[in-house]
């Protein structure tokens, strides 16, 4: 991801784009390459109809990466463009994203099973059928409400900004797919393998954008453009899974 976007920001786009703002859109992209997805690719995987017990943990490996390398991996990285964060910003921001709702959710599951595992899973966890959709919708409004005055000013840099986000997200998808596809693994778990990859925890990557560059910032914008792309994107995804099912052995 670092590579093809400071490759793009600083060599293809240059015309357009100044060289501090593409150090700032750059670290944008790095917060976004930086965080895996752990939320919406359940969603991509059901699409996919890939293996439950897989996207679970992979998930599972997705926040035990953000809790131990997120931190380290954007210092590096936005140190390596020239950009100084500071190291308290973004352990509270891992710890307000990940840690406690983390927490929350073990806490939750401990005291619920209690009740037993019938009622558990078929009364309790079908009250939240639809939170994934609501909590997905309040998180777009309310991101468009803090960057929509930045958004339309800035239309051209929108698509400067898209181009190397979709391109990344596609070498991704493509590249665990393949190989996937090479080590002749079902295409069940092929699938969300490729999702899980390709996709981003776009929610974190946002809020450690604005807490360290503040809500009109470039680098909120970029995060903030990989929103608008993540999702359509992921959607053609999908459908690029559903119709190679049949390259792999049942």
């Amino acid at each position: 991801m670092y590579g093809i976007a400071s490759f793009f920001f600083f060599v293809v786009f240059k015309t357009w784009i100044t060289p501090d703002l593409a150090t700032e859109y750059l670290a944008g992209a790095v917060l976004l390459g930086a965080a895996p997805c752990t939320a919406m690719v359940f969603v991509w995987s059901t699409l996919t109809k890939g293996n439950p017990a897989y996207t679970v943990v992979q998930v599972a490996s997705n926040d035990i990466i953000i809790l131990f390398a997120f931190v380290p991996i954007v210092k590096f990285l936005l140190g390596v463009s020239n950009v100084s964060v500071p190291f308290q910003t973004l352990f509270m921001s891992v710890v307000l994203f990940v840690v406690i709702p983390l927490a929350a959710g073990i806490i939750t599951r401990l005291v619920v099973r209690k009740k037993g595992t019938e009622y558990f899973e078929q009364t309790f966890l079908h009250k939240f059928d639809s939170a994934t959709t609501v909590g997905l919708l309040l998180t777009l409004i309310l991101i468009f409400m803090f960057q929509g005055e930045v958004v339309l000013d800035n239309p051209l840099h929108i698509i400067l900004i898209a181009v190397p986000l979709i391109i990344q997200t596609f070498f991704i998808f493509f590249l665990a797919f393949g190989v996937c596809r090479i080590i002749r693994l079902p295409y069940d778990i092929a699938a969300p393998a490729g999702m899980i990859g390709a996709s981003n925890f776009f929610e974190l990557a946002v809020a450690v954008a604005v807490a360290l560059f503040g809500t009109s910032s470039p680098a909120a914008l970029a995060t903030t453009v990989g929103v608008l792309t993540e999702v359509p994107v992921m959607l053609a995804l999908v459908k690029v899974a559903n119709s190679t099912r049949g390259w792999f052995k049942k």
